[in-house]
């Protein structure tokens, strides 16, 4: 491999000759080998995104000359396109400021910027990184990150979810089951009613993720070092929160109290709340799907769902619930995400959060989880659910609650002991009901309707 020397304020330093980064990002190359999770590529795309849009608001308020900004919008440009794909090489497990990746984006925006000029113009801190510090660029970009991968990905994919949660409550209306609490039989209930609690769980959850947007739309940019917006020009604030807003199409503002900004993480607390509220309910839905689909003989059978794949190396013949598998170990990894984010919102000192890395590689992590879960549920299990009305209504019929239905007639009492009595000899309630006396055959008949009961 070829090698060029790069310098920094520390020293020379080997990099790759055709890798566009400094010294620094070779630093931490060396002094930071642990794992192989990498700084998210989301986050990569929202430093485009704000450096672009730094140095345009540099440039208007006249603190960059326009040669240099359009030369660091033209390689934010090349970034987002993926054209530098391969240039963002840095761990996750760096500094907690994220230092390293905001050098790692300048460095690589002065390299090929210098490389379009045809000579040595632009220096990653003194241009690229004009009016800003990694101390407010970071949590910006966190911000930039999660705003665009909520309204870009999660939330499109929850609602084609509850769409299609929508449409089979409809073509399932008038089909009435067994209800069940506690793993028991319980009183009847319209399969469009049991499909409308897992549509309402998802919609109150978008309610939820949405409810959190406020707060991340509120960027750091402008606090610099800590948060009293040292060497930025006044206004840059403000001018760089719109062009933000612009480059992306998504709504963002200047936060209003830049002490807040660098030091708390709350608003990816609040936000990976609602997220892990989406992701219980998710658990439940692909829990409930694959209870009732389970079987196909010696299970509840009442539901049929997609046969994607064999499911088992030794049992010939055998499929398994497995979208509900995967929706369900998403949801673990998402809840237990949660408690990563939150520890690293409690942490940091004084004026400045240090985990800031963690906590938004785990935040992302369970925005592409869900988002992908959700896709993939919906298309390959969810809009192919069928009801088993034959087997719906073998079990509503054999239910022992529907003895509810005579309490009003008979009493509590007495309509427990006609349950126990038909469960104990094996005979049906009517038959219970008539040999203990509570009731002729004719008045059974008149007020037992099962179908009503919902």
């Amino acid at each position: 491999m070829e090698y060029r020397i790069e310098r920094d304020s520390m020293g020379e330093m080997r990099v790759p000759a055709d890798r566009y980064w400094g010294a620094q990002t070779q630093r931490s190359l060396q002094n930071f080998p642990i794992g192989t999770e990498k700084m998210p590529r989301e986050i990569i795309r929202a430093f485009a995104i704000l450096k672009k849009a730094a140095a345009q608001a540099n440039r208007d308020l006249g603190v960059l000359d326009e040669e240099r900004a359009s030369c660091i919008a033209q390689v934010c440009d090349e970034i987002l396109a993926g054209a530098l794909d391969g240039n963002f090489p840095l761990a996750v497990w760096q500094t907690g400021s994220g230092t390293q990746s905001n050098m790692n984006v300048n460095e690589v925006i002065a390299g090929r910027g210098n490389e379009l000029l045809g000579e040595k113009k632009l220096h990653p801190n003194d241009h690229v990184n004009r009016s800003q510090s990694s101390n407010d660029t970071f949590p910006t970009a966190m911000h930039i990150a999660a705003v665009t991968a909520l309204e870009e990905r999660l939330l499109p994919a929850l609602a084609n979810l509850a769409a299609t949660l929508a449409r089979l409550e409809d073509e399932n209306r008038g089909i009435v089951k067994s209800g069940r609490t506690h793993l028991q039989d319980a009183t009847p209930i319209a399969f469009s009613q049991e499909i409308s609690g897992w549509r309402g769980m998802l919609e109150v959850a978008r309610g939820m993720v949405e409810a959190s947007l406020p707060p991340l739309r509120q960027l750091a940019l402008g606090g610099t070092a800590v948060g009293t917006g040292l060497n930025a020009p006044v206004g840059f604030a403000e001018a760089a929160a719109a062009k933000i807003t612009a480059l992306t199409g998504h709504e963002f503002v200047t936060a209003p109290n830049k002490f807040h900004a660098l030091t708390a993480k709350d608003a990816l607390v609040f936000s990976h709340g609602a997220l892990k509220a989406l992701a219980a309910n998710l658990m439940k839905i692909a829990n409930d799907i694959r209870w009732l689909a389970s079987g196909p003989r010696c299970g509840l059978g009442e539901i049929f769902i997609p046969e994607n794949e064999p499911g088992s190396s030794i049992m010939p013949g055998k499929v398994n619930p497995t979208q509900c598998e995967a929706v369900t170990m998403v949801a673990v990894q998402v809840i237990a995400n949660d408690t990563a984010v939150a520890l690293a919102a409690s942490q940091g000192n004084f004026e400045l959060n240090v985990f800031m890395p963690v906590c938004i590689y785990n935040y992302l992590q369970s925005v592409r989880l869900l988002a992908d879960a959700m896709d993939t549920f919906e298309r390959n299990c969810v809009r192919g659910i069928r009801a088993n009305r034959e087997q719906m209504s073998h079990n509503l019929h054999n239910s022992l609650m529907l003895v509810t239905a005579l309490t009003p007639y008979i009493g509590y009492d007495n309509a427990a002991v006609t349950a126990k009595t038909a469960h104990r000899e094996g005979i049906s309630l009517r038959e219970a009901a008539v040999k203990l006396g509570f009731l002729t055959p004719e008045r059974f008949d008149e007020v037992f309707h099962p179908e009503e009961m919902i």
